[in-house]
């Protein structure tokens, strides 16, 4: 049936206006004043934003990590995500040295087919680069449209690459039309801190912070811009936590580097000192890069009113409390690290950044929608509001106001990071592909309703090199 949203105001990166929207087939058909059409349902958005589907770029489902794995998987992550405004999420494929490519986005697939409820796709680490993964990822761009390349620079023994692996990394994605994504933590360091620590009987929860410091994260950050120059590639920086890493971003892209930098809400709201909360409840806050004192809030949020960082991901990574993070009493470094944040992503960065004055509206929906969108081959079918763009719209209602909590949150996991914490601004309904995920703050989707996204190339159209708003 078609639908026909009314009384609305819509919001994009660029524009606030009142219009009407009618929606065919999936698509947005028209944007006008007094749209009527009958036999058309119709949706009275009255007092409410209309705004693109956000569009999550960092999230972890059914991720095994530390001896388990995380609690959300493709049905309950997706169904958090929808209530919580998303509509397209890119979860990380994990590989295995020896392994093929192929293998690896075959597990995903089968992780997601017929359980995601909104449309998604996949970024792919890499771990090592040989001559078998060089010939692999053609394919992979070609068949499978996976253009963005995660590399870890931290976790030794684990997921960590080397600088080769990176650097050549880097050249396959100038080569390819690939953007390549780096979790930047010096892994060698903090791995010889973490043994000193525990020889010294420290095994709180508030050692992970303290022996993963911020200056670990920004000479990674600033080691993998200057890979990034010497290849004349592109860089996209996940999770950026700290004032360190920021500042590394904006002097490469003052050098003139293509280098993209994300951060997440728990690095905006909350900082060290939750790591030392008692009985252990620490653990909760225990994800990498770890949260930092509290000072460094206001220069992430003043990074992202200038254009410094580009997107907001939500790193969803949860492990339950019960049966999962304390598997780590004793010895900080076995916490499984992630945290559940997928579910109020959107609603945390429009109350505390729009509603109080540190960013703009338009500004908020470039952060969670329009930027990662264009950075990963998604705009404009995704990401914003405009005739032809896939029909994935939320209806907003920027006054209502709520108490987050575990007992209403959607996800599977047994806490929530942001306990208690008032904000402004929430979902009412969503729409996939103009088919309502959530209506009236209820859930009537369908799963396994999400589509696998293949994506274009990194710049296609131009579009990951537009200005930024500021």
């Amino acid at each position: 049936m078609k639908k026909l949203i009314k009384n609305g105001t819509i919001v994009t990166a660029t524009d606030t206006y009142h219009a009407d929207l009618l929606i065919e087939n999936g698509v947005i058909s028209q944007i006008g004043k007094q749209i009527s059409l009958d036999g058309a349902e119709v949706i009275d958005a009255k007092g409410c934003y209309v705004l693109p589907g956000g569009v999550d770029p960092h999230t972890h489902l059914e991720m095994p990590f530390g001896g388990t794995v995380t609690k959300d998987d493709f049905e309950t992550g997706t169904i958090a995500a929808a209530f919580g405004g998303t509509t397209t999420v890119i979860d990380f494929c994990l590989t295995n040295k020896g392994e093929t490519l192929k293998s690896a986005i075959e597990t995903w697939h089968a992780k997601s087919n017929e359980k995601a409820v909104i449309d998604y796709g996949f970024h792919l680490q890499i771990v090592e680069m040989n001559d078998a993964v060089l010939h692999e990822l053609p394919k992979v761009i070609e068949q499978e449209g996976i253009t963005s390349f995660k590399v870890f620079m931290a976790y030794k023994n684990v997921l960590q690459a080397d600088d080769e692996t990176l650097f050549r990394t880097l050249l396959s994605a100038k080569e390819f039309g690939a953007l390549v994504m780096v979790h930047a933590e010096n892994g060698d360091v903090i791995d010889y801190l973490v043994k000193k620590a525990l020889e010294q009987g420290n095994t709180d929860p508030i050692y992970h912070a303290l022996t993963r410091p911020p200056e670990a994260e920004g000479e990674a950050t600033g080691r993998a811009a200057t890979l990034t120059g010497l290849a004349n590639s592109q860089l996209y920086v996940v999770h950026v936590s700290c004032a360190d890493s920021a500042r590394k971003i904006a002097e490469a892209r003052n050098n003139g580097i293509d280098i993209w930098g994300e951060t997440c809400p728990q690095y905006l709201v909350l900082d060290q000192s939750d790591l030392e909360r008692p009985n252990f409840e620490g653990a909760k806050y225990v994800w990498s890069p770890p949260l930092r004192e509290k000072w460094n809030q206001d220069v992430l949020w003043n990074a992202l009113k200038t254009g410094q960082l580009q997107t907001v991901g939500s790193d969803q990574c949860s492990f339950d409390f019960n049966g999962q993070k304390d598997l780590g009493k004793g010895d900080f470094s076995k916490i499984p690290n992630g945290g559940p944040i997928i579910e109020d992503r959107v609603s945390l960065l429009f109350s505390e950044g729009v509603k109080k004055g540190r960013i703009t509206l338009n500004q908020f929906v470039d952060l969670i929608s329009t930027r990662a969108a264009k950075l990963f081959g998604l705009y404009p079918r995704k990401g914003t509001i405009a005739v032809g763009g896939d029909a994935d719209i939320v209806i907003f209602d920027p006054t209502v106001e709520r108490t987050i909590s575990a007992e209403t949150h959607h996800m599977a996991v047994d806490y929530n990071a942001f306990e208690g914490m008032q904000v402004i601004g929430e979902p009412v309904s969503v729409l996939s592909r103009g088919e309502f995920v959530i209506r009236d703050k209820k859930f009537v989707g369908q799963l396994g309703a999400g589509q696998y996204l293949k994506r274009e190339k990194y710049g296609a159209n131009n579009q990951s090199v537009t200005t930024n708003l500021v």
